[in-house]
């Protein structure tokens, strides 16, 4: 099967950068919890700084100063123009290796031969390469589950990173689902880049259940996997895995309690950074 998107991406257009001093690890991951929820779509981690990205025409700097006013944090807010954004993630991209049987790297780095995934990402306007706490989270639960001849849905796809991983652990279909337009142009030059050949890419905001899986990921926050946990309860096929990230650590409660009203029973529960990845089993 060929990589297909379900509808045309537009124009891109120009990004909000939003530097903010702050070196509290804490503090840094409740303001990414809530950068995430004001429709930021990706923050780059610094030793004393976040770089949070947002498209300029979702910019909304007053609720970003209510957030920000309540931890005192100073901010400064630059222009990316989308013709420029390459420019400033290569010089930032560095390889990324998971355990050791993956890395993640731009095509400008020299592929490790010893390691037998070897997946190349340009990120393009969207987000996940394996340097956030909670993909590489994914990433490193996924080469724990077998994938070998097995249906796969990826919600939240952003750079089709997770889709690309299960289809090189052997999955024979895999539907990778975003919302946004630049993920959805993105994820399709990922796949292709990477020479798969069995992910369908559909642009949604909303999971549906109309097809069985084997395997659901979901990597995208809180609220919205809340909002969808019916949907990729019954879409997950009995004894299935549902494998979720970009929570904190205080939200697993809440995501737990809404699973189980589902039948999703917790696997395990794996932690980096004060984020964590749920494993989840499908039992009826």
């Amino acid at each position: 099967m060929g990589v297909a998107a379900s509808k045309s991406t537009c124009e891109m257009s120009n990004y909000i950068n939003v530097t903010i001093h702050v070196t509290d690890q804490f503090v840094k991951d409740l303001v990414v919890a809530h950068l995430f929820d004001k429709g930021f779509e990706g923050v780059e981690e610094q030793p004393e700084e976040l770089n949070a990205f947002i498209k300029q025409d979702d910019f909304n700097e007053s609720e970003l100063k209510d957030v920000l006013d309540n931890y005192k944090l100073p901010y400064a807010v630059t222009i990316v123009a989308s013709q420029n954004w390459n420019a400033l993630w290569e010089s930032n991209f560095e390889p990324v290796v998971i355990e050791d049987f993956c890395m993640i790297r731009a095509d400008f780095h020299e592929k490790d031969e010893a390691l037998p995934l070897d997946i190349i990402i340009t990120p393009n306007m969207s987000f996940g390469t394996g340097h956030h706490a909670t993909t590489y989270m994914m990433v490193e639960q996924m080469g724990h589950l077998l994938f070998e001849n097995k249906k796969v849905a990826d919600f939240g796809t952003g750079t089709g990173i997770l889709a690309i991983v299960a289809e090189k652990l052997g999955a024979i279909r895999i539907v990778a689902i975003d919302a946004d337009d630049y993920s959805i142009e993105n994820s399709v030059e990922n796949i292709d880049r990477n020479n798969c050949y069995k992910i369908e890419v559909i642009q949604s905001n909303l999971f549906s259940s109309a097809e069985q899986f084997d395997i659901i990921l979901a990597n995208i926050n809180k609220n919205v996997i809340i909002d969808n946990i019916q949907a990729l309860a019954a879409a997950s096929n009995a004894g299935g895995n549902v494998l979720l990230s970009g929570l904190l650590k205080e939200d697993e409660y809440d995501i737990l309690m809404a699973c189980q009203a589902y039948n999703l029973r917790r696997v395990n529960t794996v932690e980096r950074n004060n984020w964590i990845s749920i494993l989840l089993e499908h039992s009826i």
